[in-house]
């Protein structure tokens, strides 16, 4: 509709780079039949292992089009995980960007090189080549006129998203045309987008799609200004060049803006609309933010879900309040999303609702069009999330008087750092790896710049010794660096009469901790 109605708009920006919707359309359909003349079609996977650049925003079209299934990977992941996906999500394709070759050769390497590979040339990334097919290549063996329809059924499967959830090997989540369709007209209608709104891709494409923005900003013909690395400079220099309306990411993101240097800094004449989740940004940062020009709406949402399904929703009279007023208010995760069905705090055992008093506490259970299809060949722990016939979100919550949810804490010791999830298993399993360690917990410890980093508590074995920089670099040379311990305090663990490890306990010591 967009390339219909707004054929000769600028859709996408990339540096120097200019499509207009006429144009990003005609790549999109190219993208589709050069996968159909590959015999990718109907349930198939394509991988795309890239940061925000356009080949990444035109798969989220050009895949689904060829009725294939969009498996937009975390290149934050090591190459074990990304061999693992692949071979679980029965890739048929990868298209990957050169940055991340050497990952790529050694998760390709891992399953005998039978994916095949389209590499994107974006500009020097000072990386080597894939030996792939370029990737404009690749869309030159496509007919831009070639005939494409939607799914016969919107219940059809549209991507393929990865989550760690609480176990070491990640999960694939399963999204449906339906849903995907309907959480990004609800995004536009709750982040007021529209033709005019100029949106900047400084959350990753990957994640959640996007939250479903890459198709919400095309549903409004508005602007997508894309971004290979959240750079505050970039950034800043973007909402200057382009007017910048939009943007989302983890509150990580709006921490690098306020402590980015007064040199980077820039001044601009309008409101930038900045949507976050995950952990409530600190009250200096959101005083900060206001001062730049910026607003700060925060939403809450799991990959399950497509991103957001609530939302703090600003009161007028909110208005009036002293800052430390309107930050207590904005902490709160807030309402459903206008496209949710229905949100509820329950007691998980009675399903019974808690009273809205701010104190009783709760799990977060939700249900709607708007969630997956299921895990992907996993129907126990698809079953086990639908409990009852609503999704669990396993995050514990009070509902305050206004009927305003706010979330306590998470029941499954997910960490949240950065605005990725890190398994607390995953990271034991390393840690039990190491000969020099008996027993280990990992809890999240509070980070002003990312929210939360995991905290390793380890109890050594009788008569070794090991210090926390090397129990530090072990993790590193076997996982993704972000997920490894950021610090470690050694000691016994608490533990209950049954012998249980005491988490809560252990997030309490983190706080304090010092490595």
């Amino acid at each position: 509709r967009a390339a219909e109605v707004h054929p000769g708009k600028i859709a996408v920006i990339h540096g120097a780079r200019r499509f207009t919707y006429d144009e990003f359309f005609a790549r999109c359909r190219r993208l589709a039949d050069a996968l159909r003349r590959r015999g990718i079609g109907q349930g198939d996977t394509v991988a795309v292992m890239a940061p925000n650049v356009p080949a990444l925003l035109e798969a989220h079209y050009g895949i689904p089009m060829a009725g294939a299934v969009l498996n937009a990977l975390n290149y934050r992941l090591d190459a074990g995980s990304i061999a693992f996906i692949l071979q679980h999500g029965e890739a048929k394709l990868l298209i990957a960007d050169r940055e991340f070759a050497s990952t790529v050769s050694e998760a390709l390497a891992a399953l005998d090189g039978k994916v095949p590979l389209v590499e994107i040339a974006d500009g020097d990334t000072g990386a080597g080549v894939l030996g792939g097919t370029d990737y404009e290549a690749f869309l030159a063996e496509g007919d831009p006129q070639a005939e494409w329809l939607p799914p016969a059924d919107e219940w059809a499967p549209i991507a393929l998203n990865y989550t760690s959830g609480t176990t070491g090997n990640p999960k694939g989540v399963v999204y449906h045309h339906r849903g995907a369709f309907l959480n990004a007209l609800g995004n536009a209608i709750t982040f007021g987008l529209d033709r005019d709104s100029v949106y900047l891709w400084s959350l990753p494409m990957f994640h959640c799609n996007g939250w479903t923005y890459t198709w919400a900003v095309t549903a409004v013909a508005g602007t997508h200004v894309c971004l290979r690395r959240v750079d505050p400079a970039a950034i800043f220099a973007a909402i200057a060049e382009h007017r910048v309306t939009h943007m989302a990411g983890a509150p990580i993101v709006l921490n690098m803006l306020v402590h980015a240097p007064d040199a980077v800094k820039r001044r601009f004449d309008h409101v930038v609309e900045v949507s976050t989740g995950g952990a409530a940004p600190p009250s200096a940062v959101i005083e900060a933010m206001e001062g730049m020009g910026f607003r700060v709406t925060h939403l809450y949402g799991l990959t399950e879900s497509y991103g957001p399904t609530t939302v703090c929703a600003w009161q007028a009279e909110w208005d009036a309040l002293p800052l430390a007023g309107r930050v207590e208010k904005m902490a709160r995760q807030g309402v459903q999303h206008v496209m949710l069905d229905r949100q509820r705090v329950v007691d998980p055992e009675t399903m019974e609702d808690v009273p809205a008093d701010g104190a009783t506490i709760g799990e977060v259970v939700v249900r709607s069009n708007t969630l997956m299809k299921g895990y992907l060949k996993n129907p126990a722990a698809t079953a086990a999330a639908f409990a009852h016939g609503w999704f669990h979100t396993g995050d514990l919550a009070v509902l305050h008087p206004d009927r305003y949810m706010e979330v306590k804490d998470r029941s499954k010791d997910i960490i949240i750092s950065g605005g990725e999830n890190i398994s607390s298993i995953e990271v034991e399993e390393v840690l039990y790896r190491h000969p020099a360690v008996m027993e280990a917990a990992v809890v999240a410890r509070p980070d002003e710049f990312w929210g939360e980093t995991p905290c390793a508590f380890v109890t050594l074995k009788d008569g070794v010794t090991a210090e926390a920089d090397e129990i530090i670099a072990f993790c590193r040379e076997r996982m993704a660096h972000y997920k490894a311990p950021k610090h470690v305090v050694f000691g016994p663990l608490p533990k209950t009469s049954t012998g249980k490890i005491q988490k809560f306990a252990l997030r309490e010591q983190a706080k304090e901790a010092e490595r």
